[in-house]
């Protein structure tokens, strides 16, 4: 029998929902006395909701389809809504597993994701992805996966622990969980024709999915148009008014972003607010979110308040948040309204605008009530090979992470990476930093720290070194195996000798986030599943990250998220200047420059 996610498809359930519609067949659950948010429409209308075998099938007069058996929810007072779906985000970015993440969320209305696990694919390979699939099976969260199509997201650029091939997404394709390809960051490549990236698109489209994007520069005339006419359906990399709109006129889905560290709400919805443009191609998504984000503030739920804050109506927030996801992927017959035959997950609301479901429903059952779920998860066990993947070619001492310079000048000028709190993007800058010794120093005066990124998947093991600003380090040393999307070996610091003892310590305890200060660890987050996940539950692990956060303005900083805003700084399709194992890359015009010659 063909399933969806596990559960009984659509079309094979034809009958039994149309009898039951009818009273035929008795209704499972009723709910009555509640106000629907009908997204069709855009309407709040009294009506009471039949459901059969987790289906919603009739939305009006029920009293028809309750017999003996059938159970009666009293929703006097509550708006019902479609259950929440994240359009875009990465489960790793929590650091836990998806069965931690789907606890987390859930409480919070979110009953269905649409992941791209690039991160694990970057270190496991098609493995990886198969891992983090099997693990959301028989989860009352719905997890939907794309393929993953830039591994690594910039070749010739970076060292990754894997390759996708165009054959490895043919074959991922006929997965049932797979919905499309995901973020197309290579948009270089789509713009110049490369044969191997338009190969991913072709088998994609031919197999009737989806292209989802990843356009991150500013140019929204020639190169965008180009892009969207290959085919790419939509793109979260927004951060202005005209991005979004731009995205919107060519009919992509925009997806507007508000996770952990990036935070574009605020000046994406203007799209809607200050235009009045349609908003049925636009979406809601988180992107990233760490544990603390989810706990404190919420998962879609909060992303849907925040358009509500920045001026938007209420249905439309819920609407990006629930059909037009649907629409986008090609689901809407299955989830994404309160309609006859699609999924009953259904959210309880006293209030649209603050947005805090106090019951959520999936397939027709209610997982979570007042914050909490009802139910306990199954703790999955990972195995061996995905586990211990920090493999460097030696210990590292402080000698490795000098930079030498041998000009006459007491101080060089060196190009630097210049981070903008809560913003995806990067500045491409220059710096003058003392000479001594003729190996160049980091200034925690002028805020210039020392970055490296030391390839750790066992390949040719070599680094590149350069200078970031903006992080505020004043001692110390951090480093990190989440570093995107390849996820090496990324260390940032004030001196060599903190710089390599960060290092070890992820080494030896097999991937994670530290930081330290004069050769003592002040914190420590251990991810031992690909250097990217722990397996401990997300409450556990939300007390690491605070004690990391915290362990950090120790060392001076005082930006929001800054070991989310570091793992960027190796990723070489974001603007303007990144470093990787192999150097430094100007993203804008996608070539290695060197660190101070030339400038």
């Amino acid at each position: 029998m063909a399933k969806f996610l596990g559960r009984n498809a659509l079309y094979e359930m034809t009958r039994d929902l149309t009898l039951a519609a009818q009273g035929k067949h008795k209704a499972d659950t009723v709910i009555k006395g509640g106000l629907v948010v009908n997204v069709f429409t855009r309407e709040i209308m009294p009506a009471d909701i039949a459901i059969y075998k987790g289906r919603i099938v009739l939305v009006g007069k029920v009293d028809h389809t309750i017999g003996p058996e059938t159970q009666v929810i009293d929703a006097t007072g509550f708006y019902l809504t479609p259950g929440l779906l994240d359009g875009h985000m990465h489960v790793e970015s929590s650091m836990v597993t998806v069965t931690q993440f789907a606890r987390a969320v859930l409480p919070f209305g979110t009953t269905a994701i649409f992941m791209d696990p690039h991160e694990i694919a970057n270190v496991l390979g098609v493995k990886g992805v198969r891992l983090m699939i099997d693990e959301g099976k028989g989860l009352p969260l719905k997890v939907f996966s794309t393929m993953p199509s830039c591994v690594p997201s910039a070749p010739g650029f970076e060292d990754a622990g894997a390759e996708i091939t165009p054959k490895d997404i043919a074959d991922a394709l006929k997965w049932e969980e797979i919905i499309g390809l995901g973020e197309m960051m290579n948009f270089p490549g789509v713009l110049s024709g490369d044969e191997k990236v338009h190969e991913m698109l072709k088998l994609t489209m031919e197999a009737g999915k989806v292209v989802t994007g990843h356009y991150s520069i500013p140019e929204t005339d020639i190169g965008l148009q180009a892009y969207a006419a290959s085919g790419v359906a939509s793109c979260h990399e927004s951060t202005r008014k005209e991005d979004a709109l731009a995205r919107m006129r060519l009919g992509m889905y925009n997806k507007m972003r508000e996770g952990s560290a990036w935070q574009d709400i605020k000046a994406t919805v203007k799209s809607i607010t200050e235009t009045g443009a349609d908003d049925r191609r636009a979406l809601l998504v988180t992107d990233d979110t760490h544990p603390h984000t989810i706990l404190t503030l919420g998962h879609m739920n909060h992303v849907v308040k925040r358009a509500i804050e920045e001026g938007l109506n209420p249905i439309s927030a819920i609407q990006m948040a629930t059909i037009n996801t649907a629409e986008c992927f090609k689901v809407s017959h299955e989830i994404g309204a309160i309609a006859p035959g699609r999924c009953a997950d259904i959210l309880f609301v006293r209030d649209l605008a603050d947005f805090v479901p106090e019951i959520v429903m999936s397939d027709g059952k209610i997982v979570a009530k007042e914050g909490k779920l009802t139910e306990s998860l199954k703790t999955p066990k990972y195995p061996d090979w995905a586990l211990n993947t920090v493999h460097l070619r030696k210990e590292l001492t402080g000698t490795d992470f000098e930079v030498k310079y041998f000009g006459a000048d007491r101080e060089a000028t060196v190009r630097v990476i210049q981070v903008i709190e809560a913003k995806t993007n990067t500045l491409h800058k220059t710096a003058k930093l003392l000479v001594h010794d003729q190996t160049i120093l980091a200034n925690p005066a002028q805020d210039v720290a020392k970055v490296a990124v030391i390839e750790r998947h066992g390949g040719p093991g070599n680094m590149g070194i350069g200078f970031v600003q903006g992080f505020g380090l004043k001692r110390g040393a951090v480093a990190s195996t989440v570093a995107h999307d390849s996820h090496n070996l990324l260390i940032m610091g004030t001196n060599d000798p903190d710089m390599a003892y960060a290092g070890n310590v992820l080494h030896e305890c097999g991937g994670g986030m530290v930081a330290v200060c004069d050769g003592k660890v002040l914190a420590l987050v251990k991810l031992p599943i690909a250097g990217l996940m722990s397996n401990e539950p997300v409450e556990d692990v939300d007390a690491q990250v605070k004690a990391l956060d915290e362990a950090w303005r120790q060392l001076g900083c005082s930006i929001e998220s800054p070991f989310m805003t570091m793992a960027l700084l190796s990723l070489p399709v974001l603007p303007e200047l990144r470093i990787t194992n192999r150097g430094l890359v100007d993203t804008l015009n996608f070539n290695f420059v060197d660190l101070f010659k030339g400038l």
